[in-house]
């Protein structure tokens, strides 16, 4: 009796796990075109989970392997969605992609049946994490529909906004945020700026540089630093450069990327200057524009990298490769032998040797050159690139 118990009991958690895989075996994402989606929605009353996704996306392939195979991230979807996804690099997902104005990968779309967006994630989630968010994609009061009347009704009441913003903020670039935040931004008077819970928004919301808002920050920096901090201030100054020149660099844009420089250059600071530099220098190797390189490296190298051994070394390492010019070589000597004050360094000591050979100071070009033989003796690394600088010089 008792080992038919037993088995019965063995054979019971069988048909359970059987039933279980089954079940997680069954749960697909549904990949029909989205008119199809919508339409399901109507008919099965439900609202629409959408994925869309890129198969070279890390991120998206984690979040497929390891979050939407969870059976509490699929119960609930079963329960409460149309789930579907879509590659964006398919027909279909282009067309999404397009029509959602999709910036990053994997983007999560809630939809109502009438193809409303309540709630929009992206990038990559933790299990718990996004359970949770689908959980609150389901509030009513969550969603973005009601958060954006709730601060139609009164756009100068700031927790109305933040509420607002750290939704958008889940799924929406910053631009698109930014746009928003201006509605209510515009209703402050300077004086009432001054506050943490506008620096707030203001750090969090404001992406355009020319805005009221950001420039009222560029004339009370101590105000606004007094409110937060020096550093929070110098980070969101930084942040607004970069987000306005980094996509251009990026790009190769050099018509916009100069027009968008000069309005950079109006804040006249050192670190912002420095980073302007930085830009400048990567726009002219990636164009391969040589001769405005060595303009711009001869004119501020050592106002605004004089303490950054890497970038003396990368500066320098340029001209070894794309400069003839004697005296502008010697500058990179300069550079690299201060890059060595600041980090005596293997790459470095070797840089300078293959500099002085350059310039066919050969004797400074075997001093150096024995340097780095001995740094790379003793850190045992690879000896290919200063054994063949040997054999050019003629060393035994």
């Amino acid at each position: 009796m008792f080992q038919k118990s037993i088995r019965f009991l063995c054979l019971f958690c069988l048909f359970i796990f059987a039933q279980n895989g089954i079940a997680q075996n069954n749960f697909k994402f549904d990949e029909s075109n989205y008119q199809t989606i919508i339409m399901r929605s109507k008919a099965e009353k439900k609202p629409v989970f959408l994925m869309l996704y890129a198969t070279w996306c890390p991120h998206c392939n984690k979040m497929k392997k390891d979050v939407l195979t969870d059976t509490l991230v699929t119960n609930l979807l079963s329960k409460n969605y149309i789930y579907a996804w879509q590659d964006i690099d398919k027909p279909e997902g282009i067309m999404l992609k397009e029509k959602f104005k999709i910036t990053s990968m994997p983007t999560f779309i809630f939809l109502d049946s009438n193809e409303n967006e309540l709630y929009r994630l992206n990038s990559e989630y933790k299990t718990a994490n996004f359970v949770e968010e689908i959980k609150n994609a389901l509030d009513s009061k969550k969603q973005l529909p009601y958060l954006e009347n709730q601060f139609s009704k009164d756009p100068s009441n700031a927790d109305k906004w933040l509420s607002y913003m750290n939704v958008l903020k889940k799924g929406r670039n910053r631009s698109y945020v930014s746009e928003k935040a201006h509605k209510y931004l515009e209703t402050q008077s300077e004086t009432q700026l001054l506050s943490e819970t506008n620096w707030r928004i203001i750090s969090n919301g404001v992406t355009d540089i020319s805005s009221r808002e950001f420039q009222f920050v560029l004339h009370h920096q101590k105000e606004f630093a007094a409110i937060s901090s020096p550093e929070r201030v110098y980070r969101k100054i930084t942040n607004i450069v970069t987000e306005l020149l980094e996509p251009y660099t990026e790009s190769l844009d050099t018509i916009h990327y100069f027009k968008k420089r000069e309005i950079a250059k109006t804040i006249h600071t050192q670190k912002i200057d420095s980073l302007i530099f930085t830009y400048d220098i990567a726009i002219a190797e990636r164009t391969g524009n040589w001769s405005s390189y060595r303009k711009t490296t001869l004119e501020s190298t050592e106002k605004f990298a004089w303490n950054n051994a890497s970038l003396l070394k990368d500066v320098a390492k340029n001209y070894l490769q794309h400069i003839v010019d004697i005296e502008s070589l010697k500058q990179a000597i300069k550079w690299t032998n201060h890059s060595l004050e600041l980090n005596d360094s293997f790459d470095g000591n070797l840089l300078l040797s293959q500099l002085y050979l350059k310039i066919k100071d050969e004797n400074s070009a075997i001093q150096f050159a024995r340097k780095a033989k001995d740094i790379c003796t003793g850190l045992g690394c690879n000896s290919k690139d200063i054994d063949e600088l040997f054999i050019e010089l003629g060393i035994k």
